[in-house]
């Protein structure tokens, strides 16, 4: 399953880049992949969690949540960037589109896989050891730092 996902997304990848210039792929790169799967790890261990602990769910939402703005992360670097396209746009600012792209994509993944993972084992610990909760919530925000990061350079790179 995961061979098959890694060779969609290497043929996703090389139609944008065969079929579209600079400006166009890295808007396309500012996909919430890392997003998608921080929410659906973090959503798994709060399905499993809920059924010993249902009191717990609206506590154990903040990884969902945190997973969602490494999305609009992307989505605010994609509107920059789209609005700063033009008929007579030079390769140099061209190429500073995909790399800010590349970056606020690349990070966001980064930090939606790390709260996936986190949020998972987190919440279900939280479910056995309420105490867990605290540590939970400060591994996330240093995961989500990841994805900040990536959209600080996005911004400094699509701005210049």
């Amino acid at each position: 399953m995961q061979s098959s996902l890694v060779l969609f997304f290497i043929q996703f990848f090389f139609f944008f880049f065969e079929r579209s210039n600079p400006k166009k792929l890295c808007v396309c790169l500012c996909a919430a992949l890392g997003a998608a799967y921080g929410t659906a790890k973090s959503g798994t261990g709060i399905a499993a969690m809920s059924v010993m602990r249902p009191e717990l769910i609206m506590k154990s939402i903040i990884p969902v949540v945190m997973a969602g703005i490494i999305a609009i992360y992307g989505l605010v670097v994609a509107v920059l960037i789209a609005n700063s396209i033009s008929d007579k746009i030079t390769l140099y600012k061209s190429f500073l589109h995909l790399g800010a792209g590349l970056s606020v994509g690349l990070s966001g993944l980064a930090a939606g896989f790390a709260i996936g993972i986190v949020g998972d084992a987190g919440v279900r610990g939280t479910a056995q050891q309420p105490r867990l909760f605290v540590g939970m919530i400060l591994i996330l925000i240093f995961a989500e730092v990841l994805g900040l990061y990536g959209l600080i350079v996005a911004l400094i790179l699509s701005t210049k």
